[in-house]
């Protein structure tokens, strides 16, 4: 209740309770839960460190997040309980992962949009550049070879946007196939195939899906490429790179 005040008259005004808010904001999706969850500074770090694809401890994440382990726990529950993170256990350990790769791919968005809006951390020296060069986005690769990968795809012919979805074409199925790639195995997932990912540090796109996921599998297989198991770079060795860029030529 509140009073205001006209020409020396006092008027009692009810004022609308909390229950008359939350009553009216009810309708459609609560982003701003979703947003604080992945706004506080140590969750924000968490997640980033889930972008490697890694399942991790809660001991690893503390270190990541740069908080207690007892502060870690807590953010955890609350990143599992907003089904951001799922957690898995194995023996007497528990690790952690993104719950999915529509989380990742809100979290590239999001880093994407920091990126353009200029709020950027402090470059690190040569880590930086590697991170920049070939990263893992989740599952699949990103960085300046992962646009090269996804421009050269689609230069060929082998991806094509058809309206606002990425489609593999039947010149595209060949060529994965050729390359190594079950094609009706990720067929027959309930995943994506394509997915266009903006890459934050070029705003640019990158391969992800089912897809996107297989031809890093496949650079692994093929022993072009690893995963650094301390970050999230992709390292490609000298052969590798050379081939790479043999088969996915910039266009």
């Amino acid at each position: 209740m509140v009073f205001l005040s006209k020409f020396g008259k006092r008027y009692a005004i009810a004022q609308p309770s909390c229950f008359d808010y939350d009553r009216t904001m009810k309708e459609g999706p609560d982003i701003a839960y979703i947003a604080a969850l992945i706004g506080d500074p140590a969750r924000a770090n968490i997640l980033t460190a889930l972008m490697s694809g890694k399942a991790l401890t809660a001991t690893e994440l503390a270190a990541e997040a740069g908080v207690t382990l007892q502060t870690t726990s807590s953010h955890l529950s609350k990143l599992v309980a907003g089904d951001l993170l799922r957690v898995l256990k194995q023996g007497r350990h528990k690790y952690f992962s993104l719950a999915s790769d529509e989380v990742a791919h809100v979290l590239e968005a999001i880093m994407g949009l920091a990126a353009g809006a200029g709020h950027l951390r402090i470059r690190t020296g040569p880590k930086d550049k590697a991170l920049r060069k070939a990263r893992v986005c989740y599952s699949h690769l990103a960085g300046d070879m992962g646009i090269q990968l996804f421009d050269s795809l689609t230069a060929n012919g082998y991806i094509h946007l058809d309206g606002e979805e990425l489609k593999l074409s039947k010149t595209g199925d060949g060529f994965a196939r050729e390359f190594g790639i079950d094609v009706d195995g990720l067929l027959a997932k309930s995943v994506p195939l394509c997915r266009e990912c903006l890459d934050w540090s070029a705003r640019r796109s990158h391969l992800a899906g089912s897809l996107g996921r297989a031809f890093l599998s496949q650079f692994e297989t093929l022993g072009w490429a690893r995963r650094d198991q301390k970050t999230r770079i992709v390292m490609f060795s000298t052969s590798g790179e050379a081939e790479f860029e043999r088969i996915f030529a910039a266009q």
